[in-house]
C-alpha cells in the first residue's frame, strides 16, 4: 500500500468505532461522522491522478554540495485558512507568513505549530521543510462541525474542532501537528507502506519526531519529557490523558466511553488483526517503546542522538517500504554505528529492541517476527 495514497488521521479508527457506540448520542454522532469524512479523504487519495506521487528522496541525490548553506537559505512559508466548519479546503486564509497573531486560538497554535515542526526538522536534520526542498507549510482549521481528527492529506494540515465532550480542539496538541506533518516526511522518504507492520513503523515515526518537536519547542531533554501524544486532546470528561504514552504504551486512557487503550509495549502482546490496516495504530506502540528507552538511556536531548539514529534510517535509502520491525532495528543499530562508531549509542539502541522483544540481527529472528505480523492475513483493505 503506497502511503502517498493513505489517508493518516491522528484518531485511530479502532478509537472511532467504540466513540460510535456511545451512549452519548452527540459522542456517538460527532464520531460517525469523523468516519464518514475519513472514508471520503481515504477514497479521494486513493483516486488521486493528478500528478506522480513523490518519490522516496536519498542524501546525496541532486541535493546541492553545501546543505548548510542550503538550510540557512530556507525560508518558512505558513498559510492557515479557516474552512468555517465547512468541508472545502484550504478555506478562507486568515493568516500568511509574517502575519500577527490573530484573535482566533487555532489559527495561531496551527501557525505556530507548523513552525515549531520547521524548525526541529531545519536544527536537528538539517531538512529544509516537509520535502527537503522549500516546501510551503499550509493548514486549514475549522474544519466540519464537532469534526473529531486532524490529518495530513498530502499536501496540507487539517484540523477539527473536536466535539467538546471526548475531544478538544486538534490545533491543542503541538506534537499532534509534528506527527501528522511526519506523515509527510516519510512519503517523501521512505514511503512506508500503511499495512502491518511497515504501517505501524510509520506510525511510529510521525510518534517519535512529534514528540521530538515538542521537545525541541519546550527545550526539554529525555529525561523530563512526557513522551505522551495527543496531550491536552481529552478533556475533562475523560479517563486519560493522551492518545499513547511512548513510556508506558497501553496506559494513556482507560475510560468508559473511549475504552482503554490497547497499545503493546512489547511483541510478547503483539495484537494480531485485520482492523486499522493491520494494527497500524496499535502496534507502533512496540517501535515508539524501544525509541523512548533507547533515547532515555543515551540522555540529554532525545532530538541530538537516538533522534538522528531514527531519521538517519527514515531518510538513508536502505529502509523498503514493506520493512518490519526487525529490519528496521537492524538499520537502526546499523546507523548507530555508522554515525558514532562502536560506543554507548550503539548499546543503546541494541538494549532497546531487545527489551521491547524485537530482534536486530539473524534473520531467523526477523522471519519469527515477520511471522508474528499477521503477514499471512489477506490484506487489509482501505
Amino acid at each position: 500500500m503506497d502511503a502517498n495514497h493513505v489517508f493518516c488521521g491522528i484518531v485511530p479508527p479502532h478509537m472511532l468505532d467504540h466513540l460510535a457506540r456511545s451512549g452519548s448520542a452527540a459522542v456517538a454522532d460527532a464520531a460517525r461522522n469523523a468516519l464518514r469524512m475519513d472514508a471520503f479523504h481515504r477514497e479521494r487519495r486513493l483516486s488521486a491522478v493528478a500528478g506522480a506521487p513523490p518519490q522516496p528522496t536519498v542524501p546525496g541525490a541532486g541535493t546541492p554540495p553545501d546543505a548548510a548553506q542550503r538550510c540557512a537559505e530556507s525560508v518558512l512559508r505558513r498559510t492557515i485558512g479557516d474552512a468555517e466548519h465547512h468541508q472545502r479546503l484550504p478555506g478562507r486564509v486568515v493568516r500568511a507568513e509574517g502575519q500577527d497573531a490573530v484573535s482566533d486560538e487555532p489559527v495561531n497554535r496551527a501557525y505556530d505549530g507548523l513552525g515549531h515542526t520547521h524548525r526541529l526538522y531545519l536544527d536537528a536534520f538539517e531538512r529544509d521543510s516537509i520535502d527537503d526542498s522549500g516546501l510551503a507549510l499550509n493548514a486549514t482549521v475549522h474544519y466540519s462541525r464537532h469534526y473529531d481528527n486532524a490529518f495530513w492529506d498530502g499536501e496540507q494540515m487539517v484540523f477539527g474542532d473536536g466535539d467538546g465532550e471526548v475531544f478538544n480542539d486538534f490545533t491543542i496538541s503541538l506534537d499532534v501537528i509534528g506527527h501528522e506533518l511526519t506523515h509527510g516526511v516519510t512519503q517523501y522518504t521512505a514511503n512506508l507502506d500503511y499495512s502491518g507492520q511497515s504501517g505501524a513503523l510509520n506510525e511510529s515515526m510521525s510518534d517519535v519526531f512529534g514528540s521530538l518537536v515538542k521537545q525541541y519547542a519546550l527545550g526539554q531533554g529525555a529525561a523530563e519529557a512526557d513522551w505522551l501524544i495527543g496531550e491536552g486532546l481529552l478533556t475533562d470528561q475523560v479517563q486519560g490523558v493522551a492518545l499513547r504514552s511512548m513510556k508506558a504504551p497501553g496506559t494513556a486512557y482507560d475510560d468508559d466511553v473511549l475504552g482503554k487503550d490497547p497499545q503493546p509495549a512489547t511483541m510478547d502482546d503483539y495484537v494480531e488483526t485485520t482492523d486499522d490496516n493491520g494494527g497500524v495504530h496499535i502496534n507502533s506502540g512496540i517501535p515508539n517503546h524501544a525509541f523512548y528507552l533507547a533515547a532515555t538511556a543515551l540522555g540529554g536531548n532525545a532530538w541530538e542522538r537516538a533522534g538522528r539514529i531514527w531519521y538517519d534510517v527514515l531518510t538513508g535509502g536502505k529502509l523498503a517500504t514493506d520493512a518490519d520491525f526487525a529490519s528496521f532495528a537492524g538499520l537502526t543499530a546499523a546507523a548507530a554505528r555508522a554515525r558514532y562508531g562502536e560506543g554507548e549509542e550503539v548499546q543503546a539502541v541494541l538494549d532497546a529492541w531487545k527489551q521491547v522483544g524485537v530482534p536486530t540481527g539473524s534473520e531467523e529472528g526477523s522471519a519469527v517476527v515477520r511471522q508474528r505480523s499477521g503477514t499471512t492475513a489477506p490484506t487489509p483493505t482501505i
